[in-house]
């Protein structure tokens, strides 16, 4: 079965899908769809049209990150397409860890950086929020 290309994918469903969020006074819609980093509705971080996308998601124990990677060689397979990564090893060695990964798999260049944003971002929300001790005199 011949697959179609990822541009005619993205513009048949660009401007109507299920995870598609549309707001007031806001010129570039949204999107929850799986697998997207920045949650913005555009082709370059969609995660429905290409083969190879990438996501960062919390880790199930809430301590680190998991990252999905979706597998272009398995297109067809849903079973075998996605690889799970968990990485908990700490803040600095897992976004190490995370962009050796990515530029060592040579996968997907334009998105290294939005995924070590997403992976901070995952990471601060773990992190307990400091409580500020009063003096007493």
């Amino acid at each position: 079965m011949a697959t179609t290309s990822p541009h005619l994918n993205w513009l048949i469903i660009r401007n109507n899908n299920a995870y598609l969020l549309k707001k007031r006074d806001v010129k570039k819609p949204f999107s929850t769809e799986p697998n997207n980093l920045t949650n913005v509705s555009c082709y370059r971080y969609s995660g429905l049209v290409h083969k190879k996308t990438l996501g960062i998601v919390p880790a199930a124990d809430k301590k680190g990150f998991t990252v999905v990677m979706k597998k272009g060689k398995y297109a067809q397979r849903p079973a075998k397409n996605t690889v799970k990564v968990t990485m908990k090893a700490g803040p600095r060695r897992s976004l190490k860890k995370l962009r050796n990964l990515l530029i060592g798999n040579k996968y997907r260049k334009d998105l290294t950086q939005a995924a070590l944003r997403r992976a901070s971002a995952v990471l601060r929300s773990q992190k307990l929020p400091q409580i500020k001790k009063t003096k007493s005199a």
